[in-house]
């Protein structure tokens, strides 16, 4: 795949000149959502789910690359992140992100369109659930950067679950240096300069996180719809080998990196990348067009 210097836009402030709305969430919290709209009528409509700490905005390029080549686009802030309501970076249960991803896919659903969900990092891992649970599921799914599995001490997963209870809202840095998302560095630089990124998340967050690693893992069996599994052979915060599980998987097809990082979308490849999903899409809907 052949580098090809694209940068990222709207990192910075999250300011991007895409249109805005708001969803309520079933709970009533407000949730902030970004659409991409294509130049003409569409063949499939994509909704994006980001990771931890990060927000929607950091999807501008790939947001508008997608829809450059036909598709109808949208994102939402999880709760607790970016500019949709909730306590900062906190769940307090795991189900709540999949509540929330029901209500997104129902808004964006269109009658004859197909529809596909993308995730990166915990918003692959809230598809991966979501899609395992018995909510109605989109047609297709792309997770990126999967974590099935952490590489977090025994003393750790065992503190997690007590301090989830005994102190929920303690705030706990997130392992994350800017040269560890994307080999181009203006990446990392204008993620940790982003008012709406949060570099810390809650106890709470991190317990159900690592409970909802263990429970993906256990329901891949459930797993019914084709899916599209990209992951940077370079990536030091979710280790490459840890979505291996899906490898083999009925109707999976799972795809390492070479030397691409965390953040594939993000890479100076991430246009190559992009496209590469958009083809996969397009293999999966015979009728597509546009």
């Amino acid at each position: 795949m052949a580098a090809r210097t694209v940068r990222p836009t709207g990192f910075a402030t999250g300011e991007e000149a895409v249109p805005r709305s708001t969803w309520p969430a079933p709970d009533g919290t407000p949730l902030l959502v970004r659409h991409w709209p294509p130049a003409g009528d569409p063949w499939a409509t994509v909704l994006m789910v980001h990771g931890i700490g990060e927000h929607s905005g950091r999807y501008e390029r790939t947001g508008r690359l997608m829809a450059g080549a036909g598709l109808d686009v949208y994102a939402f802030d999880l709760r607790g992140h970016g500019l949709s309501g909730g306590r900062r970076v906190y769940a307090h249960r795991w189900d709540d992100f999949l509540d929330d991803l029901a209500v997104g896919l129902a808004r964006v659903r269109r009658e004859g369109r197909p529809l596909a969900l993308l995730g990166h990092s915990m918003g692959a891992l809230i598809a991966l659930t979501y899609v395992c649970s018995d909510r109605p599921a989109p047609d297709l799914l792309v997770l990126s950067a999967l974590p099935l599995g952490a590489r977090t001490p025994a003393w750790q997963r065992i503190l997690a679950p007590v301090m989830s209870r005994v102190a929920p809202s303690l705030l706990v840095a997130n392992p994350i240096t800017g040269d560890q998302l994307s080999r181009d560095p203006e990446v990392g630089i204008a993620y940790f300069a982003d008012p709406l990124v949060q570099p810390r998340s809650t106890a709470r967050l991190g317990a159900e996180l690592l409970r909802a690693m263990k429970r993906a893992r256990s329901q891949i069996g459930r797993l019914h719809i084709p899916t599209l599994v990209i992951h940077g052979g370079a990536d030091t915060l979710v280790p490459t080998a840890v979505s291996e599980p899906l490898t083999g998987v009925a109707g999976v097809e799972r795809r390492v990196l070479p030397d691409l990082r965390h953040e594939v979308l993000n890479e100076p490849e991430g246009p190559e990348v992009v496209a590469m999903v958009v083809e996969w899409l397009r293999s999966h809907l015979p009728a597509a067009s546009g």
